[in-house]
């Protein structure tokens, strides 16, 4: 399925300091995911935004955060303890608030996050499980090596995930050139490449 603007939840997974400085291509993932959160706010798409027992942890990474604090379209930030989101009762109250009268079979998430084979994939199957559809941006997405991010994406792929790229999502949002955030969203996309 195409992302549609309209039932997409942009879900970022624990981008925070102490696992950032453990994953392959921490860079490629901040930049893409910066560049994620830029188009959720031209498409005015939610964004829940989760952290993994913070207290220990450390906070989400600090040009993330900086862009989600600025976001003006509904967001959530969610405190867990348990790996997969949906194992957390404060996350589908979340998404439930950034998107309310949405039902689960309707919802599309958008997902980036750390680390692949762990909480980003126990999030993603849990979510196909109870209906949703999942599409994991795979710049924006990674764990502690190479071997580890590509099994994870491909056993997501196998279950029923969608594996695309921000700009795949944003060019679906938009749908034609005549979409009223289309130029922002073209400038967005000419800045330069993402730094790997």
């Amino acid at each position: 399925m195409l992302a549609e603007a309209k039932r997409s939840i942009v879900v970022v997974i624990d981008l925070q300091g102490k696992l950032m400085d453990m994953v392959h291509r921490p860079r490629l993932v901040v930049a893409a995911t910066q560049r994620l959160l830029r188009l959720a706010e031209m498409f005015e798409v939610p964004v829940v935004l989760t952290e993994q027992y913070p207290e220990r942890l450390g906070a989400t990474h600090p040009e993330v955060l900086e862009l989600y604090d600025g976001l003006k379209t509904p967001k959530r930030r969610v405190a867990k303890v348990s790996f997969g989101c949906c194992g957390d009762p404060g996350f589908e109250q979340a998404l439930d608030e950034v998107r309310p009268g949405l039902a689960v079979d309707q919802r599309q998430l958008i997902v980036a996050g750390i680390e692949a084979h762990v909480c980003v994939m126990q999030t993603v199957l849990e979510s196909l499980r109870a209906g949703s559809e999942v599409q994991v941006c795979w710049e924006a997405t990674s764990g502690r090596g190479i071997e580890y991010r590509q099994w994870a994406l491909e056993r997501m792929q196998q279950a029923g995930a969608s594996i695309t790229n921000h700009e795949s999502v944003g060019f679906e949002w938009a749908r034609d050139k005549n979409h009223p955030q289309f130029k922002s969203m073209s400038r967005l996309f000419k800045e330069g490449q993402l730094v790997d």
